[in-house]
């Protein structure tokens, strides 16, 4: 048998991140041999599957790993648990120790361009499993796959303009591919997360599955309108939060129910199985071929994106995410008001503009 070469730039062991190997499955659910899928697989629970500097490193390692894998059909992207598969970046890790250094914010971003980069150029598809929120720069990874089958009680959204930072980690050059100028710019902006029910309906994901199990049933999210329904004014509201007492009766059902997220798994089998009986040469020439319009906006303002990002960590960026990290519970943004007033009569980003702007000082004073 002829020695294959390896070519992976490292052998690694992951530490923060799960890599797996898994059997790609035949449409009867068995087993085929010596072809797998490889899970990358976000393990940050307890803080929502955030990713820190190490597992940016081990997620860059992991799509080198599943792409140089002849045995490899598909990559799964995806995390532990139900509720998030990713809400960005480690607030913790940006409060308290990115949070005014920007040359060392300039190089974990340097880190995060090349993780969107490994998914970009990952030589197999990419399934992004959304098992929870995909918000902020879980958002931007996940759009960087091919694919995006969801649990139907996901979210997905931006958080940059509200916690002092901008989308431009790929939203801004991904979300209007998906979903045209309007939508993307409503969502870009005003950090309002949509269901997974109005991705699907925008075009952003290619499914949703069903994962709530009521009385030994799969149901729809009941927290959702699922109906193609107008509200009053004749406006369209499919895929909205329900309201006073159906919002009620939802809650009710939510808190007898499980999360069973069998059904999520098997459309990733069954979508793998069909990615398995093409060509491999000619299906990884298409997905390169459609990857360029992302690429196309990704490689034209990765760099400039990063140097305001990390130049912005001296004023809102620091604001931002130290308030997200020691504010209160209850309040963790800054008074947007009184930022724009001070800043409005000359007021120059210094620690006295920080503290009165800031829940944590606040809090401290009374």
């Amino acid at each position: 048998m002829k020695v294959l070469k390896d070519h992976n730039l490292v052998q690694t062991s992951y530490k923060e991140i799960l890599f797996e190997k898994r059997p790609c499955l035949d449409q009867q659910g068995e087993e085929i041999n010596d072809l797998y899928n490889a899970w990358i697989i976000l393990n940050n629970p307890k803080q929502y599957n955030s990713y820190t500097t190490q597992a940016i490193k081990e997620i860059i390692l992991a799509f080198g790993e599943a792409s140089n894998d002849r045995s490899v059909v598909a990559v799964v992207f995806t995390a532990v648990g139900d509720k998030a598969f990713c809400t960005g970046g480690n607030t913790k890790e940006y409060a308290e120790y990115y949070s005014g250094n920007p040359p060392e914010y300039s190089q974990y971003m340097r880190l995060f361009n090349d993780m969107v980069s490994a998914i970009l150029k990952c030589e197999k598809p990419v399934i992004c499993r959304v098992n929870g929120m995909r918000i902020g720069g879980g958002q931007e990874i996940g759009m960087a796959c091919d694919f995006t089958l969801a649990s139907d009680l996901a979210r997905f959204g931006q958080a940059g303009p509200k916690h002092g930072s901008a989308p431009i980690g790929g939203a801004t050059d991904f979300l209007p591919l998906f979903v045209g100028m309007e939508r993307a710019m409503s969502s870009l902006t005003l950090c309002e997360p949509w269901t997974a029910h109005q991705a699907y309906y925008f075009g952003m994901i290619t499914d949703i599955a069903p994962v709530v199990k009521w009385n030994g049933k799969f149901i729809a999210n009941p927290m959702v309108v699922t109906d193609k329904i107008t509200d009053e004014f004749g406006r369209f509201v499919f895929g909205t939060g329900k309201k006073g007492e159906e919002l009620k009766k939802a809650k009710e059902i939510m808190a007898s129910a499980v999360i069973d997220l069998n059904m999520l798994d098997e459309a990733v089998n069954d979508l793998i199985v069909k990615l398995l009986k093409t060509f491999p040469n000619c299906m990884n020439k298409t997905i390169s071929e459609v990857r360029k319009y992302k690429l196309a906006h990704w490689d034209s303002n990765k760099e400039g994106s990063r140097e305001w990002l990390a130049l912005n960590m001296m004023t809102e960026g620091k604001a931002g995410f130290r308030a997200f990290n020691d504010g209160p519970k209850e309040n963790r943004e800054i008074d947007f008001v009184k930022l724009r007033q001070l800043l409005a009569s000359g007021h120059e980003w210094d620690d006295e503009m920080h503290q009165s702007i800031s829940p944590q000082f606040q809090t401290v004073k009374s």
